[in-house]
């Protein structure tokens, strides 16, 4: 049977780079959320082929309580996305990790989501991911497909 969800294409080396960063965050003391950007291919238009995730970049967590909450430092979150347009790629979205609790928006993800039509991905140390589309109002679930 096939998902009528709309999908987020990830390079496997991208995956994999997520992954080992939620592990790091949650075997590293105390367990902490990690968090970065995704980059890649984004589409312009909806039912436009999928947005695709080909390298992600890791962004310092400055959160005041980093077991349970993530802030991308800002100084180094602007140096990313200039690094990402100099490159030529698209900004995709964000990632954060949830290393006790399930790979799933929390109340405070909804209220920090500023990019309306962008990616966030919630991941687990134990290799879930799910993907979300940010509508303004709400997170869009996406189908994660592994390429």
């Amino acid at each position: 049977m096939t998902s009528t969800k709309a999908k987020l294409v990830f390079d496997s080396d991208a995956r994999d780079a997520v992954l080992s960063h939620a592990r790091e965050g949650a075997n590293d003391g105390p367990p902490r959320e990690v968090c970065g950007v995704l980059a890649g291919t984004r589409a312009n238009e909806p039912g436009a082929s999928p947005d695709r995730v080909r390298s992600v970049r890791r962004v310092r967590n400055v959160a005041e309580n980093r077991r349970v909450a993530y802030e991308l430092d800002p100084e180094e979150t602007l140096r990313t996305l200039e690094s990402i347009d100099a490159e030529g790629r698209d900004v995709v979205g964000f990632y954060h990790s949830h290393p006790e609790s399930e790979p799933v928006p929390s109340d405070a993800d909804r209220e920090r989501a500023t990019w309306s039509g962008y990616v966030y991905l919630v991941c687990s140390p134990d290799g879930r991911l799910n993907a979300y589309r940010w509508t303004g109002s709400a997170f869009d679930p996406l189908r994660v497909v592994v390429e």
